[in-house]
């Protein structure tokens, strides 16, 4: 049985991590039987979440793990998420996960709205200890956003850069029903674990916004709500 090691599902999320949330998309979209493991990153072999455990072998980041599927069980899958990414999916891919997602971030730990849900991540530790651990890595994620570069821009023009990638993003759908054609592939399961984790999240802010008055955006999205069942 693949074990998928991640966060514990919140904010009403199939999982809050886009990065978790896309392994399992493709899990779900591949038909792969796989089970789900509460985890933290502390132990990880990176220090960060998804891992995977298949057939004796561990294997860390999502964009490894999906390209072990892909290797891995091919002949089980389908064809469309067997295959490699294009040329302009990559340039998708890198975008949500490079760009966009740093800029969604900062709304869910920086902005006092969206933290106040987000600290939420630390209920299961001591009172004491929540507030301690949770300004900690509050401070950490300031540092790593500015460190990043989203983090020196203003809130207009960040969720004008990060609205730009959605648009881009909704633009290149055209009028096929998925990024994959007639079918899902590998890019879908990404685009929709981050615009899930953006409109889905019971927090309001601009970027949120933008998402959801796009219409093709949003139609996409329930598709492959269709398709995974969450």
């Amino acid at each position: 049985m693949i074990e998928l090691l991640q966060f514990p599902p919140m904010l009403g999320l199939m999982n809050a991590s886009p990065f978790c949330m896309k392994v399992e998309v493709f899990l779900r979209l591949a038909g792969l039987p796989y089970r789900t493991v509460d985890a933290t990153p502390v132990r990880a072999p990176k220090g960060k979440l998804p891992v995977l455990r298949d057939e004796g072998r561990t294997i860390a980041d999502s964009e490894a793990i999906i390209a072990w599927l892909q290797r891995r069980h091919a002949d089980r899958i389908p064809a469309a998420l067997a295959a490699p990414e294009t040329p302009a999916q990559h340039l998708m891919r890198r975008t949500l996960e490079e760009h966009t997602y740093f800029a969604a971030m900062w709304y869910r730990w920086i902005d006092d709205a969206g933290w106040r849900a987000t600290q939420g991540f630390f209920d299961g530790l001591p009172w004491g200890a929540r507030q301690a651990v949770g300004a900690l890595v509050r401070r950490k994620m300031r540092r790593d956003l500015v460190g990043q570069g989203i983090g020196r821009h203003g809130c207009d023009e960040l969720c004008a850069r990060a609205n730009a990638d959605l648009d881009a993003v909704s633009a290149a759908l055209g009028d096929q029903p998925f990024h994959g054609g007639s079918d899902p592939a590998a890019i879908d399961a990404c685009v929709y674990a981050f615009v899930a984790n953006l409109v889905w999240v019971p927090v309001d802010n601009p970027i949120k916004a933008h998402a959801l008055g796009c219409a093709p955006l949003m139609a996409y999205v329930e598709r492959m709500r269709g398709r995974v069942g969450v």
